[in-house]
């Protein structure tokens, strides 16, 4: 064996035996000192904007979706938003095939955010390209029971890119910092699909701002939420 294959095996073992510990540190010891550390008062509050697993500030909320929950899921899929489906281990592991294999996945899961206390109670996307490695995606939750709900309020980015998270290391998407464009490109697809029959703006409550995301990506908003009344 020459010395290149001697070189190449050694850093090949030493990769393979490092990643059981970068799968504990990264998806279990991390995200659980962030959400200790938050739990103790070491991060401050940020309005409008939604939170991680781990209570690190998420991403701003910028759009609101007026109709029950039959029209939302309608209009979405009629301008060519997928439902996500939940996130979990066979979904998790058909995603990341997809992205490492560039394979389609319309229905490929979005992580977890929370707002008033809960987990976003729908998600919809649409990729760019074959596979989720970007895509346009929105967050929802009902105010009110998600069944009888007639507002909707989200937060609508864009993932442009994969990386690691710069809290916790994990595999994740990183954003546009843009997210008002997103909003934007949600209200133009539902309106070249025939399902906006109103829209107006309102200020949101974190008003125009610059922050970072629970990935640590830097983002910019006019603190402007979109509030589109669906057509029936």
């Amino acid at each position: 064996m020459t010395l290149v294959h001697r070189l190449f095996s050694r850093g090949l073992a030493a990769a393979l035996l490092s990643l059981p510990a970068y799968g504990v540190l990264a998806y279990v010891i991390l995200p659980v000192s962030w959400k200790q550390y938050g739990r103790f008062g070491g991060r401050r509050l940020v309005p409008g904007v939604t939170r991680t697993y781990e209570g690190i500030p998420g991403d701003p909320l910028n759009v609101e979706l007026v109709g029950s929950l039959d029209e939302v899921v309608a209009a979405m899929r009629a301008a060519g938003w997928t439902p996500a489906d939940r996130i979990g281990m066979r979904s998790g592991l058909r995603d990341l095939t997809s992205i490492l294999f560039d394979r389609p996945y319309p229905s490929a899961p979005v992580s977890t955010h929370f707002l008033y206390g809960r987990a976003q109670d729908l998600a919809f996307q649409r990729a760019v390209g074959r596979s989720p490695r970007r895509r346009h995606h929105v967050r929802l939750w009902a105010i009110g029971e998600p069944g009888r709900a007639t507002l909707w309020v989200g937060a609508a980015t864009f993932d442009r890119t994969m990386g690691l998270s710069r809290f916790t290391g994990e595999l994740m998407h990183h954003i546009d910092p843009d997210v008002d464009a997103e909003r934007e490109t949600l209200l133009a697809d539902l309106g070249r699909a025939g399902r906006l029959a109103a829209r107006e703006y309102r200020d949101g409550p974190q008003g125009a701002m610059r922050g970072k995301n629970g990935g640590g990506d830097p983002y910019f908003t006019d603190g402007r939420i979109a509030v589109a009344e669906l057509a029936r």
